[in-house]
């Protein structure tokens, strides 16, 4: 008895001091690649906008960032997330390709990568090989698991669960253009309305949505409430669902992760459902999934 008790104190002294390896590496403590180099450039240039932005104020710079922050948010929750991730509904390829291509302008990856992630961390929720997981500290989950491509692959693989999207041409196009299109997008906003646009769109606009997006790793694991069973540590956060199109009721997401609406309350606004719902009514958005009444009975913490 003693001995498996020291057995059981080794054991978790191990996971201890693994836990605590995995939170230096993701910082500092491991090599980076080149793509994390990159990513972590991105990143700053694009907050290093922000902190220029008031010195180049104009209210149309003003509009030209809400323009950026809902076109690329929206990309973001209704193609790369309802669309591609969970295959929640289905449209014609002409305009599944037009909303994957806001996604892009919003800088958060091409949807091969988000997608592949995604769906990781909805297979490994809250364990070790969550991908972001929130057990790692609010920054990992937030926003420094970004810069270590190396352990996503240790973590995960190599991204294996996309093989629907790497037989389509364009997202295989988009993923070997990404930067490029993202350069075009910096150039046409300077050219455009100078350095105003560029620091308000590219810079405020784009820190924003991306915030709101880490976000939902982040804090929809940490706070809110709970109204289904879930093994994670899924969260509603009722006030971030305006900024965050309809995102923000992940505990909803995570008990029913197929369902092309997440604020399945009247009341719990998602913008991103009333867009899907308004194709679906005009004809373009098929195969549109619901929970159903049994599957909602089934996870409702209260009965």
């Amino acid at each position: 008895m003693s001995m498996s008790s020291e057995e059981e104190n080794h054991r978790k002294n191990v996971e201890d001091k693994a836990e605590m390896g995995r939170k230096k590496r993701a910082i500092w403590e491991r090599k980076w690649r080149r793509l994390d180099i990159v990513k972590a450039f991105a990143s700053f240039f694009v907050h290093f906008l922000c902190l220029l932005a008031p010195f180049n104020f104009t209210w149309p710079a003003l509009r030209v960032a809400l323009v950026v922050y809902t076109v690329g948010g929206l990309g973001i929750t209704v193609s790369y997330h309802r669309n591609l991730a969970h295959r929640s509904f289905k449209v014609p390829k002409w305009l599944e390709y037009l909303f994957a291509y806001c996604g892009l302008l919003a800088i958060q990856g091409d949807p091969i990568d988000w997608v592949s992630t995604h769906r990781y961390h909805h297979q490994f929720t809250d364990s070790d090989r969550d991908p972001h997981s929130p057990k790692e500290g609010f920054w990992f989950s937030h926003l420094l698991w970004l810069f270590d491509t190396g352990y996503l692959v240790e973590k995960c693989g190599r991204r294996t669960n996309v093989e629907d999207l790497k037989r389509q041409w364009y997202y295989k196009f988009l993923q070997r253009t990404v930067m490029y299109h993202i350069l075009a997008f910096g150039f046409l906003l300077y050219y455009c309305g100078g350095l105003s646009f560029l620091t308000w769109g590219m810079g405020i606009g784009v820190a924003m949505e991306h915030h709101v997006t880490c976000c939902i790793n982040s804090l929809c694991h940490i706070w809110g409430s709970r109204t289904w069973k879930t093994n994670d540590t899924s969260r509603n956060v009722w006030w971030l669902s305006v900024f965050s199109f309809g995102e923000s009721w992940h505990n909803n997401h995570h008990a029913f992760e197929s369902s092309a609406r997440q604020g399945l309350e009247w009341w719990q606004i998602d913008i991103s459902w009333y867009i899907v719902r308004f194709l679906e009514i005009i004809g373009l958005a098929t195969d549109v999934k619901l929970p159903s009444e049994s599957q909602r009975r089934r996870m409702a913490l209260v009965r």
